[in-house]
């Protein structure tokens, strides 16, 4: 889902590079250092989750798992994975350091969604929950990708319908992958959903 460098217009890239950038930083600046470890652990997941590609017709579709991050880390979901995305870009070249805002607002914010549907499992609909902490992050995910690709010009509307629809699979995969991992930590020590 890491759109490439040289792909979109500056007009695209320094606002999201500045927002990123002051919401890292925020994030950086509060953080309890009890909570590193966790974050390092998150952003270790979503580094190693990245190389796990499923070819899908002409393009292959990777995991994020952005959903199950923002699960365990809430807000903090955008360092783990800003951290995973710069080191993509500067060991093996995948997204690249310009798009690196657009890339971490893209997978990073609707990570938070992750943490929501978690609390919200333990007042109603728990499986249902489950499978919306991967599902919902990453529709979200596959929507603001295909939004930013058709503002890039309208020579990209076809490749964003693309990219949407290549993700729309992906999502099915990532709710079930949250719902089987989060059972089966709800099955062994319950309390460490409750984080």
């Amino acid at each position: 889902m890491h759109i490439s460098e040289g792909v979109l217009k500056p007009e695209i890239l320094i606002p999201a590079a500045a927002l990123a950038v002051v919401w890292v930083v925020y994030l950086v600046y509060r953080l309890n250092l009890k909570e590193i470890p966790k974050v390092a652990c998150m952003s270790a997941l979503f580094f190693v989750a990245s190389f796990i590609h499923i070819p899908l017709g002409p393009t292959s579709i990777h995991l994020m798992l952005g959903g199950l991050i923002g699960a365990f880390l809430g807000v903090n979901a955008m360092i783990a994975i800003f951290v995973g995305l710069l080191l993509q870009a500067l060991l093996f070249g995948y997204g690249g350091l310009s798009v690196l805002g657009v890339n971490l607002l893209m997978i990073g914010a609707p990570a938070v969604l992750g943490g929501y549907f978690l609390k919200l499992s333990f007042k109603k609909f728990r499986a249902l929950n489950w499978f919306l902490v991967g599902a919902v992050p990453l529709f979200v995910s596959s929507c603001i990708l295909s939004l930013v690709l058709t503002l890039n010009g309208n020579e990209f509307i076809a490749v964003a319908s693309l990219a949407f629809a290549s993700n729309i699979a992906l999502v099915g995969i990532e709710g079930l992958i949250s719902f089987f991992a989060i059972s089966f930590i709800y099955s062994v020590n319950k309390e460490f959903l409750k984080c």
